[in-house]
């Protein structure tokens, strides 16, 4: 025991900040019926702001502290708000691809401010040791954090009890009318929510940054998803709950980091400890207490094509034919278009999974992984080229099949945060194990004979447009009328006889199959391919590249990748990346807002405003003074013909 008390009291702290930051997290989900996958960004962007303020600007920490909380924090909880309010009215699809886009956002912005580099955090709490725990020494940051966390739940707990705003929180998402005619603002309810959660975030951002005495934007933001095991203990509805999830989460990555210290197949499962409480707390909560809070909303089908049949075949037949004059102009840049066409596969997989099923997937870099590893481990036992290749998709089937179990009981928010979680675990755990990447180059090579990169790039175009079109057979196939069923209604999919649940299995596995080969021929591109290059934040930035490249199959399959990895090699800025990812970020939440149509309604209404204005009182008044006919005359343009002849 006494060997493990050091490790207790680790967890209990650390536990205290995934605390922390899920009560923001609960709290703002219960009051706008929002999840907010960027929380963690927030908590990051928290920490940088506070190390401008201390570290750059030689502010006194306490005054810093009070700016970031207390000022940093509203204000973003202000605008994170407003964001709420354009992502409530959308189908809860388009809710996760919304906030998604917030995180890529926000951490491309930090990048181009503070730049990529691991930074020290010095820790400005107090280090004295407080006291002596069974001969652990207990420092006053210790106590310190842990006291914080622990008044904030308690604050929280009697702040819903006994206060009327507290109270209002909690009826505001189920029937905002309702708390307006009793005389209390939804929106000033919102608001106040938001800014506390986003308080609360600020304060465990400083807090985990102090601890890990580093600034890094993607280890802060993995915090949230931390916060996201702590939440699921408390069924994304209790705030206290959350903080004590939070703890438990915390002591239990200590103590198994301590347990498989010293066993090598074991190590790194305790990194992925809050993510394996978030997966496996979705498969074993019962599905009758994980209600998502909000008003449901369907997804609208995409417009009809502007375009008849022969136009769209002609501009297909040309693009077609502009592809295969690629190598022709593009010599230096051509390593980038191989990039875009491996990946051509795995947006199309994504596609089919997204917009036909209506089903989120956010860790298809995870299944690319898988692929890839398969893909060189089969190339060392001397398996041919293209055997190789279909292996590293079917290798993905079985985890294919593990993630279809949530994707039977669950949908849209919860079967989101699972795949997440289960493509962490994967890259924490998995990635480093001899069976994948060996925590080394993985050696590959590309397929016989095509050593060339314009030998290779047909190949691949080829390839490419083979799972396009497979993907479109799919979307028009009796499986793809199913899909698209699901999508808009389960329960009546279910009512004419249908099984759900076997659609959901086959749609994963093939979507998971060709995101797996998409891993293998970009494992073939560069003789060698490590773990660096399937990190899991990438899942959230393909998703949120898909939401612009548009709606349509072929568009986004091909679209999405090129702005992804060929536009880059034309522009000559080291910071190009960093741009990009800005511009997807906020134009995912652009088209998560307005994918129910918010735009085409605004437009309307302006329209109409503009034509009141046009021919209301104020015209009259104008044409009245300048001797004109008022405008409710018409002057009709006729022949005349009898009496009027």
């Amino acid at each position: 025991m006494s060997d493990y008390l050091p490790f207790l009291v680790i967890g209990v702290v650390t536990g205290s900040i995934y605390g922390l930051c899920a009560m923001g997290l609960v709290l703002t989900y219960k009051t706008s019926g929002v999840f907010n996958i960027g929380h963690g960004a927030v908590c990051a962007a928290s920490a940088f702001v506070f190390y401008s303020l201390r570290d750059q600007a030689d502010l006194p920490w306490p005054v810093a502290a009070l700016l970031v909380v207390f000022c940093f924090g509203p204000v973003a909880g202000l605008l994170l708000e407003r964001l709420a309010v354009a992502l409530a009215p959308v189908a809860i699809a388009y809710k996760i691809v919304g906030t998604v886009g917030l995180l890529v956002a926000i951490r491309a912005l930090l990048g181009l401010v503070y730049g990529d580099s691991t930074r020290f955090f010095p820790q400005f709490l107090p280090e004295d040791k407080a006291f002596d725990l069974a001969s652990v020494a207990v420092g006053w940051d210790d106590l310190i954090t842990l006291g914080i966390g622990a008044a904030s739940a308690v604050a929280l707990f009697l702040f819903f009890r006994l206060s009327r705003l507290g109270t209002a929180m909690r009826g505001v998402v189920d029937d905002p009318q309702l708390l307006s005619m009793a005389g209390t603002s939804p929106v000033r309810v919102r608001r106040a929510a938001w800014v506390i959660g986003t308080s609360f975030a600020a304060m465990s951002g400083v807090l985990f940054a102090a601890v890990q005495n580093q600034l890094d934007v993607n280890v802060l933001t993995l915090l949230v998803v931390n916060a996201f095991g702590a939440a699921t203990i408390a069924r994304f509805q209790s705030v206290p709950t959350a903080f004590a999830g939070g703890i438990l989460v915390g002591v239990v990555q200590a103590v198994l980091s301590k347990a498989v210290g010293t066993s090598e197949q074991l190590q790194g499962i305790d990194l992925a400890t809050p993510f394996l409480v978030l997966f496996l707390g979705l498969l074993l909560i019962p599905r009758r207490k994980l209600v998502e809070i909000g008003r449901a909303a369907r997804p609208t089908p995409p417009p009809a094509s502007a375009f008849g049949t022969r136009t769209r075949a002609v501009g297909y037949a040309g693009a077609f034919g502009l592809a295969l004059l690629v190598p022709t102009f593009a010599t230096e840049e051509l390593p980038g278009y191989n990039l875009a066409l491996t990946q051509v596969v795995l947006f199309a997989s994504l596609h089919l999974l997204v917009r036909s099923s209506g089903q989120i997937s956010l860790c298809h870099f995870g299944f690319a992984a898988v692929g890839a590893a398969t893909f060189g481990q089969m190339l060392a036992k001397d398996v041919p080229f293209y055997a190789a290749v279909v292996l590293g998709g079917l290798a993905c089937l079985p985890l294919a099949l593990i993630v279809s179990v949530p994707a039977i009981r669950l949908s849209g928010l919860y079967l989101a945060l699972a795949t997440l979680g289960f493509g962490i675990v994967l890259a924490q755990f998995a990635y480093a194990k001899s069976w994948m990447f060996g925590g080394g180059q993985l050696l590959t090579e590309r397929a016989p004979g095509l050593d060339s990169d314009r030998a290779y790039y047909y190949l691949l175009l080829g390839i490419a447009i083979a799972s396009v079109l497979f993907v479109l057979a799919v979307e028009h196939s009796r499986l793809g009328r199913l899909l698209r069923a699901m999508s808009d209604s389960p329960v009546a999919l279910s009512t004419l006889g249908a099984s759900v649940n076997v659609s959901r299995v086959i749609v994963f596995c093939i979507s998971c199959f060709l995101a797996g080969v998409s891993g293998a021929l970009y494992a073939s591109l560069f003789g060698a391919v490590t773990q660096d290059a399937f990190n899991f934040v990438q899942s959230l930035v393909v998703l949120a590249v898909l939401a612009v490249a548009g709606r349509r199959t072929v568009t986004a399959a091909f679209v999405a990748p090129f702005l992804l990895y060929v536009v880059p090699v034309y522009i000559d800025d080291p910071d190009t990346a960093q741009w990009l990812q800005l511009a997807f970020g906020v134009g995912a939440m652009a088209v998560a807002a307005a994918s129910q149509g918010a735009v085409r309604q605004w437009l309307s209404r302006q329209s109409v405003t503009l034509a009141d204005r046009a021919h209301g009182p104020a015209e009259e008044r104008r044409r009245t003074a300048a001797d004109e006919p008022p405008s409710s005359w018409a002057v009709v343009d006729r022949p005349l013909v009898g009496a009027d002849a």
